[in-house]
């Protein structure tokens, strides 16, 4: 199998086009051609990662952290960053990070500690705006729904829990066939008049190229009138953390011991805890804080998190507790995440998580 069997599946439920700015996912070492016997999983990509993968005859790491996060202009082994990508490359080993990406979608890396938590009614806590589009095309009559459902089947008109909606305006639309033209109605150097329906649907930008040519080929002008805006609406199926409800409510208390036994955790630093029962949860992944006001603004009980600073506790200010369970123990069960996904789709290919416990902070008691 190549490369890019599994970057281009992996891409289609995490677009890299969700991932932040800052980020560095997709093919850090390697060509999309090459040929692959074997992939680890981990959560981090470091020397001893790639000594694994070389002992078991893995030619391919999928980490969620990207190696490479800022450009390298040397190569002379002086850190670890260095000599893991120099190793991965003298072995042709592959290296590919799935990060922010995989965070930001339903389905991601909150939703999977949600799903060890028994959260239900899940939801993204902040969505993210600017990822949708709207393709408004004109269509003659009689072949509107041969385009329409071609827009459908291509992924265009999803909006939240509703699938194949659109926005149809009837009208007429005017042109006149020139030399060289081969229309699909009407006489060269004669104005037609055709009856038309405009379709407006909106879809996701990440698979703009799949819609139109959905619909250029669906479509039976030599020329089509379509047009394409961008659109500012928030895509609730994308975006930074998720929120929800425990199935009971539970004791303050008795809820840190829950997070211990589910997550598997050695230690919680928290905020004050209320003298209230606890039922709606907020959680993110990773470094979270940038997402206390929207914990807040959804009414969680608690925040679920990691990378808390002893100041920024203090902002909790009684509203809700902040719950800071490391960052390596909030994205753990990102490897068992990214083996479910791929074994999904390809059954018969070896796919390994690794043995390699890359958490370097280690806790004395």
């Amino acid at each position: 199998m190549k490369v890019k069997e599994i970057t281009q599946y992996l891409e289609q439920i995490a677009p890299l086009s969700y991932q932040e700015s800052y980020d560095n996912s997709g093919l850090i070492v390697g060509h999309p051609d090459d040929e692959i016997h074997k992939a680890l999983i981990s959560l981090d990509c470091t020397e001893a990662v790639v000594e694994e993968a070389i002992a078991k005859g893995c030619n391919l790491i999928i980490s969620h952290h990207p190696i490479v996060f800022k450009g390298l202009k040397k190569f002379n082994g002086r850190n670890y960053v260095e000599r893991t990508v120099m190793k991965a490359i003298k072995n042709n080993i592959a290296l590919y990070a799935i990060h922010t990406n995989l965070d930001n979608i339903i389905g991601g890396v909150s939703s999977k500690i949600a799903e060890k938590l028994g959260l239900i009614n899940q939801a993204i806590l902040s969505p993210k705006s600017g990822l949708l589009k709207k393709l408004v095309v004109y269509v003659p009559r009689a072949n509107v729904e041969d385009v329409r459902q071609a827009l459908f089947d291509a992924g265009a008109g999803s909006i939240g829990d509703y699938d194949q909606c659109s926005y149809n305006t009837a009208g007429y639309g005017t042109f006149r066939p020139l030399s060289g033209a081969n229309p699909a109605i009407g006489t060269v150097g004669t104005q037609e008049r055709v009856e038309e329906t405009k379709i407006e649907v909106v879809f996701p930008g990440p698979i703009e190229r799949q819609i139109v040519v959905a619909m250029l080929s669906a479509h039976p002008y030599e020329e089509v009138a379509y047009h394409i805006v961008n659109l500012e609406n928030t895509l609730q199926q994308v975006g930074s953390g998720v929120i929800g409800n425990l199935a009971e409510p539970m004791e303050a208390s008795s809820v840190l011991h829950y997070l211990k036994e589910r997550l598997k955790l050695n230690v919680i630093r928290h905020t004050e805890l209320p003298n209230k029962p606890i039922e709606r949860i907020a959680v993110c992944g990773g470094a979270g804080g940038f997402l206390l006001n929207e914990a807040k603004r959804s009414g969680a009980d608690i925040f679920i998190t990691a990378d808390y600073k002893y100041h920024e506790f203090f902002d909790a200010e009684g509203d809700l507790v902040i719950a800071d369970i490391g960052h390596f123990e909030s994205e753990q069960f990102t490897q068992e995440l990214l083996l479910e996904i791929i074994q999904k789709k390809f059954v018969n290919f070896a796919v390994l998580l690794t043995e390699i416990d890359t958490n370097p902070i280690k806790y004395y008691s």
